[in-house]
Order: C-alpha cells, then sequence, then structure tokens
C-alpha cells in the first residue's frame, strides 16, 4: 500500500499520460514553467555578472574615494598644495588602506611614428598622474596582459591597451604631449598678435595595460605626478587625493567620517557618485526580472487552463468521491497537487536548463557567430571580451520560489470549484 497522501496519489495518477489532448496540454504547461524559469535565471545570471565585473573594474582602475580642496573664496575647487599634512589625517582612519595624490585631464597626443610605420595620428584622451610608489591600483593594471615596464620616470606613459591599438604604438615608441594651458597659450598669443609657439614635450611609451574595461584601455593615459605637475604648471600641489578602502562599499560612511575629520574647506566624492552608470545596471536588472516574470504567468494561465480542462472531465469521479466521503479540503488538494507536481517539474528542469546554458553562454555566442556572421556581444560597446554571468543563490531562490508560489496559486480557482460541486449534481453530469 502507498505511503504518498490520499490526494498526491491520485493527482499523479490523474497526470499520467494517456496520449490524450489533456496530457498534451499539460506537457505544453510544464514547458511554460521550464522556458521561464530558464530565462528568468540566465537574464538575471547575465546582469548580475555585468554588474559584478562593472564594479570590479570601475575599483580596480579609480579610486574608492577622491578628495578635493574648496576655495573658501569662490566655493570652487582648488589645487591642494599641503596635500602631506591632509594625507597624514587621512591615513589616520582605520578604515583606509591607502591615499595617493594625483593629476588627471585631458591632453592632446600627437604620434612619432618611424618613416614607413604609417602617418602621425592626432588623439585627445585623459592623462593620469600617480604617484607610483603610493599607486594601489598601479599593481592592478600592470598584472593584467601587460607589456613593457611601469617605469614612469623622466617622461615615462602608460597607455591603454585600445588606445595603443588605434594609434599604432608600440613599447618605446614616442608621442609628443601638450597641455591644455600650452594651447590657450599660443591661442592667446595669436590674439596679441606674438604668434608665440610652444613646443609639445616627448614622452616614451614604457607600458602598454590592460584594465579590463574597454573604456579605460581606450580614453586614459598614465604618466608620474611629477611629470603630470609639469604638464599642468602645478608645482609641488596636486588635483587632489585618491583614497582606497578596505571595504569600497563602506565609502559612503567612511566619506563622513572624513568629512567630519577634514572640515569644510573639503570635498569628497565616492566611487558610486563618480559611475552612476552603475546604478543603472541594477535598475535595468531589476526592471528585466519583472518583464521576464511575465513568462512565468503565462505559464501559471497554462496550469489554470489544464486544471479547468481536468475538472470538467472528472466532474463524475469528483461526485463519486464526495459521495464515499471525501471532503471539500481533500477535492481541493488533489488538484492543487496537480499544479504543485507540475509547477515542481517545470522548476527543476528549468533551473537545469538555466544553468546548463549559463555555463556554454560563450561557446554558444561563437557558436551563433559562426553560423550567422553577426557578433551579438561586441566588446568595444559593453567592454567585454566575454559575456559576463555570476550565478548568486539568493536569485535562484527568489526566481524557484516564485514561480513556484505563483504557479500553484494559478490552480486556486479550479480547485475551489471543484470542491464546491455537490455530489448529486456532479453524478447527473454526462
Amino acid at each position: 500500500m502507498s505511503r504518498l497522501p490520499f490526494e498526491l496519489l491520485l493527482a499523479l495518477r490523474y497526470l499520467r499520460p494517456k496520449r490524450t489532448f489533456v496530457s498534451i496540454i499539460t506537457l505544453i504547461s510544464v514547458l511554460g514553467v521550464t522556458l521561464g524559469v530558464a530565462v528568468l535565471i540566465i537574464v538575471i545570471s547575465v546582469m548580475s555578472g555585468f554588474d559584478q565585473q562593472l564594479r570590479d573594474k570601475v575599483l580596480g582602475f579609480t579610486a574608492h574615494l577622491r578628495i578635493f580642496q574648496i576655495n573658501p573664496a569662490s566655493g570652487g575647487l582648488t589645487n591642494m598644495a599641503d596635500h602631506e599634512r591632509v594625507i597624514g589625517l587621512i591615513k589616520a582612519n582605520p578604515n583606509v588602506t591607502g591615499v595617493s595624490p594625483f593629476v588627471i585631464g585631458p591632453i592632446l597626443i600627437q604620434t612619432e611614428p618611424e618613416p614607413g610605420f604609417g602617418p602621425t595620428n592626432f588623439s585627445a584622451p585623459f592623462m593620469r598622474g600617480i604617484d607610483p610608489a603610493r599607486e594601489v591600483s598601479l599593481s592592478l593594471l600592470t598584472s593584467n596582459n601587460f607589456k613593457g615596464t611601469a617605469d614612469l620616470g623622466d617622461y615615462g606613459l602608460l597607455v591603454g591597451q585600445q588606445f595603443a591599438a588605434d594609434n599604432g604604438l608600440r613599447v618605446g615608441d614616442r608621442v609628443a604631449i601638450s597641455s591644455p594651458s600650452d594651447i590657450r597659450d599660443m591661442i592667446a598669443s595669436r590674439k596679441d598678435g606674438k604668434e608665440e609657439a610652444i613646443l609639445p614635450k616627448d614622452y616614451e611609451v614604457r607600458g602598454i595595460f590592460d584594465a579590463g574595461y574597454w573604456e579605460y584601455n581606450k580614453s586614459f593615459v598614465i604618466t608620474s605626478l611629477e611629470n603630470a605637475q609639469r604638464l599642468y604648471r602645478l608645482g609641488d600641489s596636486a588635483q587632489g587625493l585618491m583614497v582606497m578602502l578596505k571595504d569600497p562599499y563602506q565609502a559612503d560612511r567612511v566619506s563622513s567620517e572624513l568629512s567630519k575629520t577634514l572640515g569644510k574647506s573639503f570635498y569628497i566624492n565616492t566611487w558610486a557618485e563618480e559611475n552612476t552608470f552603475m546604478s543603472a545596471v541594477m535598475v535595468e536588472k531589476n526592471v528585466m526580472f519583472f518583464i521576464m516574470f511575465f513568462i512565468v504567468l503565462v505559464a501559471a494561465f497554462g496550469i489554470c487552463c489544464t486544471l479547468i480542462t481536468f475538472v470538467v472531465q472528472k466532474t463524475r469521479e469528483i461526485g463519486v468521491m464526495k459521495a464515499l466521503g471525501a471532503t471539500n479540503r481533500q477535492i481541493r488538494w488533489i488538484f492543487l497537487s496537480q499544479s504543485l507536481v507540475i509547477s515542481l517539474l517545470g522548476v527543476m528542469v528549468g533551473t537545469a536548463a538555466g544553468l546548463l546554458m549559463i555555463c556554454f553562454r560563450n561557446q554558444f555566442l561563437h557558436l551563433m557567430r559562426k553560423l550567422t556572421g553577426v557578433q551579438l556581444f561586441p566588446d568595444n560597446i559593453y567592454g567585454f571580451s566575454a559575456l559576463p554571468a555570476e550565478i548568486r543563490p539568493a536569485d535562484i531562490a527568489v526566481i524557484c520560489g516564485c514561480s513556484l508560489i505563483i504557479c500553484v496559486l494559478a490552480a486556486a480557482l479550479p480547485a475551489w470549484v471543484a470542491s464546491r460541486f455537490k455530489p448529486v449534481e456532479a453524478l447527473r453530469h454526462e
């Protein structure tokens, strides 16, 4: 004798394939749940991967906090002359792991190719002047597909992989760099009729880095703090301080603590405030979750239709069971158990299919590219060489749990209608 409850045993018997139209509808319902769960898992895992990799790239290249000094007279930002004193105050915070002065701004670069190696190129990237002895992110840049050396002294320069490719640069090549101040002075001298020419400074490409993010590889070049100070005519001043933390996700709290320490003459910017596109990724993830969840709702409607058909077909059996003493609750649980079995099967198969697709996502993209000739995930647009994905157990649990609840609730109406049948009326049903 079976140990299964009466309701579940009868539900499994009703679901047994019999080559009928109802069996086909049941199969379609299972496939609907499977498709909904699989698509949700794939989309949410890919969006989570985007979010995590963007955070890793951003936090690996930029500071967790950036501190600027405010000019009390004008209220605007000014250069930081006594940055060593400020560094000492910041380092006193136990959450701070490193502090480094920086200079950052746009420049004009003119390449100087050897004869026969192509034309001269002009580009306008951002130059970032750093102190190599203090800069934490320099070690991160030189550990990823780095070519050359990290020597930034004596007009040394590091360029991004994409920037080097666009301008035909190799380690050892020389480039001429002009600052905005040089260009402004030449324009001013022309207006005064002096026609003064300020020659650009020659820099040597010492290394080519890969920040792991296409935008950084294309738009930034790195030199020493002294070179940048000389180029921007800052003397010993810095534009600000870059602060690295033990936990970058505590940036808001540490920012508040440092604001109290430094006073109102300093402005602190967190990495999240500078990179607002991170919030956009999270919003897109939430929107995609709700949009894709409609697939599960459609599958739930399919289950509801299947059970309505079951109720109509089994009306006489319901009358017999109620005449033999079956309660309304037992009748309801027969049909709720059917929905539970369909939902569980769909959720399990959908979860397995979704995880399998995530594991082979990049192989699938390569196959589609080979078959169609279309690159579905161009790295120059999204900034990644491969489709990122991160499987988070919490997301999987929410998807599976919500899908299961919705699909089971879809059987509530047919189950309630079946339980309300009166035995005499049900037995008269033809």
